[in-house]
């Protein structure tokens, strides 16, 4: 009896005929809020390709930027302004929530951070082979910076994560990858400086004396020629005391 009594009274909720609306009226808002939720498929696509190609040029002007300052200085504030368009879109205009000021200003300082971080370790990868001792520091520190950006812009991440165990495991991670690819780093370099030498123009691998050896000498009995087949002295030399005594042997009257 006490079981039937302590049960709550049954709550009769209205027929949905009965209320108004009824269920067209909840699907019809359920596909008003999902068509807002849902961004609109160009300003997706649009946002994604300059992401990718903000990150591209600032990973080509990172690692090419010995080469050229000047222009490759020109193509990293290039790719900054057009990551920095593609933060805007995705983060702002596609938005369902959008953040308040303070937090807009994190955001943006954590996509550029992420944009470099990106382009060191994308660009020291892709150019590894070219830049060997350059790719070595860039990669790991792209692994750094990248990670730190990405917890500094995630909204559902905190700022102290940045310290956490996973934080540790990027550190060792990017510790381990600077020392291994320095080791490999060196080997290249020294396989190249084994093969190369000092090239003069004629693509030729010389020595450190620049090819300069002794002339070989003459053979006995050979008489020694100038380049071009000109006459050298002693065979001038030679020529005159022929003349000489040809002239002289005529003037005894010995002539024809």
């Amino acid at each position: 009896m006490s079981l039937l009594t302590d049960r709550p009274a049954p709550h009769h909720s209205a027929p949905e005929s009965v209320v108004p609306g009824g269920r067209a009226a909840a699907r019809r808002s359920a596909r008003s809020r999902r068509r807002k939720r849902t961004a609109p498929l160009a300003g997706r696509y649009i946002g994604y390709v300059l992401y990718f190609v903000g990150a591209g040029l600032i990973s080509g002007a990172v690692v090419h930027h010995p080469l050229d300052p000047d222009r490759y200085t020109v193509v990293a504030i290039i790719g900054v302004l057009v990551f920095l368009v593609a933060t805007l879109i995705n983060e702002f205009l596609l938005a369902h929530d959008r953040p308040p000021l303070a937090r807009a200003l994190v955001v943006i300082g954590a996509s550029l951070l992420l944009s470099f971080g990106i382009g060191m370790l994308s660009g020291g990868l892709q150019h590894f082979e070219d830049f060997p001792e350059r790719g070595a520091v860039l990669v790991p520190l792209g692994i750094v910076v990248s990670f730190v950006a990405f917890v500094l812009k995630d909204a559902e991440t905190p700022a102290r994560r940045v310290f956490s165990p996973l934080g540790l495991v990027i550190l060792l991670l990017a510790g381990g990858g600077h020392f291994g690819l320095s080791t490999l780093a060196s080997g290249m370099s020294a396989e190249t400086s084994e093969g190369g030498g000092h090239s003069h123009g004629g693509g030729t691998p010389e020595g450190d004396d620049h090819g300069t050896k002794p002339e070989p000498s003459s053979p006995p009995g050979s008489e020694p020629t100038t380049p071009g087949g000109a006459a050298t002295p002693s065979e001038v030399a030679t020529d005159n005391g022929t003349e000489s005594a040809e002239s002289g042997h005529a003037d005894d009257g010995h002539g024809q």
